[in-house]
Formats: C-alpha cells, sequence, structure tokens
C-alpha cells in the first residue's frame, strides 16, 4: 500500500528531530520553504508541522515561525509534579514553609489525642463538614472581607477539589469559560478532563482586559468565569476595586458564573474586597490552607453563591441558590468528605490564630524573596507583586524556553515555561520562578544561575 506524501516527509522530519539533526531551538523552514523543498501542497506542508507540534516535536509562533522544542523535558513539566532530587533547587512548584511549622504538627497531634471525642475522628462527617468547622472557616473568612454564613461554606481536599466540585456542580461539557490568557494549570488540566472551552481573555501586569472580556461576553455563551483577582498566579496582579465592580456587572449582564480562585489571596495586605464580597449572587468563592499553613494539609473550602436578589439577573439555566446542594453532592460522589483529623486541626489553626500568624510570616517571607529577586534581576524586565511567590520573566528575543528549562533542569534547577500557564494557541516564550520553595539562603545564587541561563541561551 503506497504510503501517502506528507507522511513520509513527517516520518523523517520527526527522525531528524529526535536524533538531533534538527538541535533544539533550531527554525524549520517556512510553511511555503517545505513546500516547495518536498515539492507537496503548502495545505500539505501546514499538515506535517501540525501533526509535528501534535506529537510535542516543535511548536509554532505567529509571525516568527516553527522552532524543535526540548523533548529533555518531560511531558507534563509544569503540571504534573514529579519527584526532584533532593539536590535540585525547585523553582517550579510552590510549597512555601517557615521555621517552626512542625513543631505545629506535632503540638496539634498531640493536643488531639488527649481531647474531646477522639472516637468521632474515625466516622463519617457530613459531606459539606460538620457545621462547627465550617463556622470556624466563616469567621476566617469574615476576616479577609467576606462576611459569609458556614452553612453557604463546604469543606474540601484543598482548592483544586473545591475547582473540581464547583466545575462538576455548575458546567456541563461544551461549555465555555472565560479565563486568562495565563492562568493556574491546575484549571487547565480540570477543564480539560471535563471537556470545558476555555475562552482566553488577554490581561497586561494589572488585570484582564475587561473590554474584550464584555465583548467575549456578548459575541458567545460564556457560562463561567474563572479568575483570581487577589494575587493571580502567575502575573501577581491585584485587581483595583472598580475593575472588579466593572466585572460584577459584566457577569450579571450577561448570566456568568463568577468562580474566584483565592489561594493566594493571603499574600496581599489589605487588597480591595473580594469579588464575593461584592456580588455573593453570582459567585463562587474557593480558597484553602495550601499555601498559607502547608502543602500536605489537603483543607479548603468552597462557598456557594446566596440566593439572587429579585432586582438582579440570575444565572440562565441553574440558579445559583441552587449550586450549594450541587456542590454537596460533587463532594459526596468524589471524596465522600473531607478527612476529620485533618478538618479538626485545621479548625483549631483557624480559631486560635495559627493561620493568621503563619499568613503574615508566609507574607515578610514571600517580599523578602522577591527583594533578593529584585537585585539578581536587576535591568531584567519581568512581572511580579512585591508580596507574591511568583515571578514572569518573559525572555528575549532569541531565547527559547523550553531549551532553558532543559539546560536548567542539566544544572539541577527546575523551573516552569509558559506552556502550562498558557490558554491561548500562541505561548509566549517566558519562564514562571516559583520562588516559595528554595531555601532563602540559596535563592539569590539559584536565581542568578538562571539569569546566567537566559543569558547564554539568546547568545545561541
Amino acid at each position: 500500500m503506497r504510503v501517502p506524501r506528507y507522511k513520509v516527509v513527517l516520518d523523517r522530519l520527526a527522525r531528524e528531530i529526535r536524533s538531533g539533526v534538527w538541535p533544539p531551538g533550531a527554525r524549520l523552514p517556512t510553511h511555503r520553504e517545505l513546500a516547495a523543498q518536498e515539492g507537496i501542497a503548502l495545505v500539505t506542508a501546514s499538515r506535517v508541522y501540525a501533526e509535528l507540534e501534535a506529537m510535542g516535536l516543535v511548536s509554532g509562533e505567529q509571525g516568527r515561525g516553527t522552532y524543535v522544542r526540548d523533548t529533555a523535558l518531560f511531558a507534563g513539566h509544569g503540571v504534573e509534579q514529579a519527584a526532584i532530587a533532593d539536590d535540585v533547587a525547585d523553582l517550579n512548584f510552590n510549597y512555601p514553609s517557615v521555621p517552626g511549622q512542625a513543631e505545629l504538627l506535632r503540638r496539634a497531634l498531640r493536643e488531639l489525642s488527649t481531647s474531646g471525642d477522639i472516637a468521632a475522628l474515625l466516622r463519617y462527617q457530613p459531606h459539606g463538614g460538620r457545621a462547627q468547622d465550617r463556622a470556624s472557616v466563616a469567621r476566617h473568612l469574615r476576616r479577609r472581607g467576606l462576611d459569609i454564613d458556614g452553612e453557604r461554606i463546604m469543606l474540601v481536599n484543598g482548592a483544586q477539589h473545591g475547582l473540581a466540585v464547583t466545575v462538576m456542580a455548575a458546567l456541563r461539557a461544551g461549555d465555555v469559560v472565560a479565563v486568562d490568557a495565563l492562568t493556574y494549570p491546575g484549571f487547565k488540566v480540570l477543564a480539560q478532563s471535563l471537556g470545558l472551552e476555555l475562552a482566553p481573555v488577554p490581561g497586561s501586569e494589572h488585570g484582564p482586559d475587561l473590554d474584550h472580556f464584555e465583548q467575549l461576553c456578548a459575541r458567545r455563551r460564556v457560562r463561567a468565569a474563572y479568575l483570581m483577582p487577589t494575587m493571580h498566579n502567575p502575573l501577581g496582579w491585584v485587581m483595583d476595586a472598580p475593575s472588579r465592580m466593572r466585572l460584577v456587572e459584566t457577569a450579571r449582564r450577561h448570566g456568568v458564573l463568577i468562580i474566584e480562585d483565592a489561594s493566594y489571596a493571603f499574600l496581599a495586605k489589605d487588597p480591595p474586597p473580594p469579588v464575593a464580597a461584592l456580588a455573593p449572587d453570582v459567585t463562587v468563592y474557593v480558597s484553602g490552607l495550601s499555601k498559607s499553613v502547608a502543602t500536605g494539609l489537603r483543607f479548603g473550602f468552597v462557598a456557594a453563591p446566596s440566593e439572587p436578589a429579585p432586582s438582579r439577573l440570575a444565572l440562565s439555566d441553574l440558579a445559583s441558590s441552587d449550586l450549594a446542594p450541587a456542590i454537596e453532592r460533587a463532594i459526596r460522589a468524589t471524596t465522600w468528605n473531607t478527612p476529620a483529623v485533618i478538618t479538626a486541626m485545621a479548625s483549631r489553626w483557624l480559631d486560635d490564630g495559627t493561620v493568621d500568624r503563619l499568613e503574615a510570616e508566609k507574607r515578610e517571607d514571600a517580599g523578602a524573596r522577591q527583594r533578593i529577586a529584585a537585585e539578581v534581576l536587576e535591568g531584567c524586565r519581568y512581572v511580579s507583586h512585591p508580596s507574591s511567590y511568583f515571578i514572569w520573566l518573559p525572555l528575549p528575543e532569541d531565547a527559547r524556553a523550553d531549551r532553558i528549562a532543559a539546560s536548567l533542569i542539566r544544572k539541577r534547577i527546575s523551573v516552569a515555561t509558559a506552556e502550562p500557564f498558557a490558554t491561548t494557541t500562541h505561548v509566549p516564550q517566558a519562564l514562571r520562578l516559583a520562588l516559595g520553595s528554595t531555601g532563602i539562603a540559596e535563592l539569590g545564587e539559584t536565581l542568578q544561575r538562571v539569569r546566567e541561563a537566559v543569558i547564554e541561551d539568546a547568545r545561541m
């Protein structure tokens, strides 16, 4: 049987890329040049490059060309948290910690073992959490500017689980969700798993383009908007109060459910009120203690929308007042309930001020790390917030993010490229540097090595 001509060209180029004939970062011939060289139609050349891109061997950049990717990075780099060796500096994932947290855990476990009805911790809990634990979360959220009834709060196994049960309760496969052009990779994975269509909204260093969001909602049936208005990951922006109000007005006018991810909100000192406080009728608020306390403490919470006021536009197909029981059913279907030991310990820390203290300490820690980064990266263009745990580092014109990331892995430094964060077809050449995992004493030297790798790659 005759092999199609495009398949012959495709297989040969794939072999050449894998064998190093075309090294990482090399620019392949344009579509027209490939068509002329191989005697194939332009549409066939485009098909060859599309299939190479689907195989993960190349990346196409509008207006720049098609480049060979560095396949030394595993496919899930930046999304899947693979185990790394002790001698690798992790600038990929954030698991911030401050001194004394291990002793806090020992003390909390001792106190749990000697107080109250410990046998109750061995039994099933209500799917949304016990009333007293939900009340603890409600008191915590009031200190964040969100006055909310404990009955509207449900406990989950971390913020990622909170996002999952929210999406399961409120959306269906094929629904359109507005997201930032650069967004949290965990939501991308969730959307892909559940068949959601992500509609990217471009942004700047200060927040999403609300004109574009308005136009998107007018043009398409957008069912939800996922956003991080306070300490955006990866750009670190904190939306100002007028922007939040405009976002809310647009969402109400078009019947859009807002999903507010506040996982890093604790890092912003005196931010504007949460979007959920401005629009409790159309907003699901999701957060947890993974970043503010410990990543191993899988304790999160979801605040469902309140019943909408009669004068306001309710969500068109699914009344927001129905979301609370729907989210509770999703919790039952996924994990049944949050583990009782974790819940009891987290509630104690919420009530006795431990969480507030750790949040304050981590704000200071993040600020100190940003000051180190500012020294090392002086003269470089980058985007960050003075108290965030991440930096967005756009690369020089000729530098390649995948090639730099692979080079740094060989130097025992792990960083993320823009690919896990990008929701657009075009993926920018940039690195996301997580500052919260590497020891603060080693952070400056590690960032200096990143800077040197970027400069070295741009010269290639």
